[in-house]
C-alpha cells in the first residue's frame, strides 16, 4: 500500500517520488489525478512536448478559416492561408500579448488584434503596426509559430521547440488506414464541447477500456462488448456475441482484402513518443454503423467507398485522442485539459462533402450513439474523480481487459521520467 508523501518537500520531488513509487499493473496514485503540481507538471511533460490532436482538417476548409484551440495555459492559433496551407502559431499578439482569435472566429482576411489593430498576414507575417517609430521592423515580430501536420485529414500540433522523434514514422502507417476515406475533403456535420468533471487521465483510462461498457446500451446495440478480452478470457455470458464477430470479422476480413484496405491491427501503445494503436474492425447487426440497427447514419459514403459494411477503422494516440471512420461518417474525439479535474472533450462529427442534412443524413441519428456514450462516460469519469480525492483511495489493480488502460499509463509515467531527467 502506498502513500502520499508525509516529509515537506519541494513539488518536482514529490513528482519525481510517486513516479518511483508507481506499480505497474495498479492505477496512479491520487495526487496525479487531483493535485495542482501534478496537473502542471502534466502539460510541461506531455502536453507541451507532444503531438497533440486538436483539430481535423474539415474545420477549416476555406482560406481565410481561422480557430483557436485551448491546451492548458496555451492558446493555439489555426489558419488555413492563402495558397490553402494549414499553419498553426501562438494565439498571442506580438505587442502586449493580446489574443488574435477567441474560440471560432470564422472566415475573413488577414488577423487583425482587437486592442491596438497590429494586423498579421495568414502566413503569420507582421503587416501593419500603428504609429512605430522610424526604423520599426515588421519582421521580427510575426506571430510564433507552432509546428502542424495534418495526417489523413486529422491535424496534430506540437509547442515544444523540437518535436519528439518518430512522428513521421508513425504517420507513414497510419494514413494508408485512413486515406481511402478522404477525411482532408470531408465536411463538418456536427460538433460537441462537452466539460469532464474529471482529470484527462480518468477520461483516456476510460476510454481505453470496455470493463464498464454495460452502462452504454446505445453503442452496445453494435460495438461488441469482447474488446479488450483474449479469447480464453471471454465469459460464458459474452459467447453468443464472440461468435457472432467472428463470423462478421471473416466477412470483414474477406471484402478488406478484395478490396484492398489495410486492416491487420498495429498497436504500439507504450513502447514510443508518438504511440498508437489502429485496427479495422466488425460492427454488430448490418455492421455498417453506429446506429440502433446498425445500418449507415449518412447515405453519401466517404470517398469513394463502393460499400458500406466496413465496420469501424478505429485509431487511437497517445495522449490525447482517437478516433472511428467508418464508411458513412468518421468521428474525431479530442481531449483537452482545462483543470486538474476538469477536462474538455470535443467530438467532431464528419460525412462527405456533399451529402445534404434531411436528404442524405438526419443530424439527431447521426450523433445519437455518441453524444449517449460520451454523457455516460462523464457521468463514469465523475464518479471517478470523486473517489481518487478522497482519503480512502488507494491504487487499484487492473483487469486482464484493461490493459490499454495500463500501455497509457506506463507510456505516461515515461514522459514524466523524461522531464524530470532533463
Amino acid at each position: 500500500m502506498t502513500s502520499p508523501d508525509s516529509t515537506p518537500s519541494t513539488p518536482a520531488d514529490r513528482i519525481r517520488n510517486a513516479v518511483a513509487r508507481r506499480v505497474p499493473g495498479r492505477s496512479l496514485e491520487g495526487p496525479f489525478y487531483t493535485d495542482r503540481e501534478f496537473f502542471d507538471f502534466d502539460i510541461a511533460a506531455v502536453f507541451a512536448r507532444q503531438w497533440i490532436a486538436v483539430a481535423v482538417d474539415a474545420e477549416l476548409p476555406e482560406p481565410g478559416d481561422r480557430t483557436s484551440v485551448e491546451i492548458g495555459p496555451y492558446s493555439v492559433l489555426l489558419v488555413r492561408d492563402d495558397e490553402e496551407k494549414l499553419r498553426a502559431f501562438h494565439n498571442v499578439c506580438r505587442h502586449r500579448g493580446a489574443r488574435l482569435v477567441e474560440g471560432d472566429d470564422g472566415s475573413a482576411g488577414n488577423l487583425v488584434c482587437g486592442y491596438h489593430k497590429w494586423t498579421y498576414g495568414l502566413d503569420g507575417r507582421l503587416l501593419h503596426a500603428p504609429s512605430q517609430p522610424a526604423g520599426f521592423d515588421r519582421a521580427c515580430f510575426g506571430l510564433a509559430p507552432v509546428h502542424l501536420r495534418s495526417v489523413g485529414g486529422l491535424v496534430f500540433v506540437c509547442l515544444a521547440e523540437q518535436p519528439p522523434a518518430g512522428f513521421d514514422e508513425a504517420a507513414s502507417r497510419i494514413e494508408p488506414y485512413l486515406l481511402p476515406h478522404d477525411l482532408s475533403r470531408a465536411k463538418v456535420a456536427a460538433r460537441s464541447e462537452l466539460v469532464e468533471e474529471g482529470n484527462w487521465k480518468l477520461v483516456m483510462e476510460n476510454n481505453r477500456e470496455c470493463y464498464h461498457c454495460d452502462e452504454h446500451p446505445e453503442l452496445l446495440r453494435t460495438f461488441f462488448p469482447t474488446y479488450g478480452y483474449s479469447e480464453a478470457d471471454i465469459p460464458l455470458r459474452l459467447r453468443p456475441a464472440h461468435q457472432r464477430y467472428l463470423r462478421a470479422d471473416a466477412e470483414l476480413r474477406a471484402t478488406f482484402e478484395r478490396l484492398g484496405l489495410p486492416y491487420t491491427l498495429v498497436e504500439e501503445l507504450d513502447d514510443r513518443s508518438t504511440a498508437f494503436r489502429i485496427q479495422r474492425d466488425a460492427l454488430d447487426l448490418a455492421g455498417e454503423s453506429f446506429t440502433p440497427d446498425g445500418t449507415a447514419a449518412c447515405r453519401r459514403l466517404l470517398g469513394d467507398l463502393p460499400t458500406a459494411r466496413l465496420g469501424h477503422l478505429a485509431l487511437h494516440l497517445q495522449p490525447n485522442s482517437w478516433f472511428h471512420v467508418l464508411a458513412d461518417h468518421a468521428i474525431a474525439f479530442s481531449v483537452l485539459p482545462l483543470a486538474a479535474d476538469r477536462t474538455l472533450l470535443r467530438t467532431t462529427w464528419l460525412v462527405h462533402p456533399e451529402a445534404q442534412e434531411g436528404v442524405d443524413y438526419d443530424p439527431d441519428t447521426l450523433q445519437r450513439v455518441w453524444r449517449a456514450t460520451n454523457e455516460q462516460d462523464a457521468r463514469l469519469v465523475a464518479l471517478a474523480q470523486r473517489g481518487v480525492s478522497g482519503p480512502a483511495y488507494r491504487p487499484g489493480p487492473y483487469a486482464p481487459t484493461e490493459y490499454q488502460v495500463e500501455a497509457f499509463c506506463s507510456w505516461y509515467i515515461a514522459r514524466l521520467r523524461e522531464e524530470l531527467n532533463r
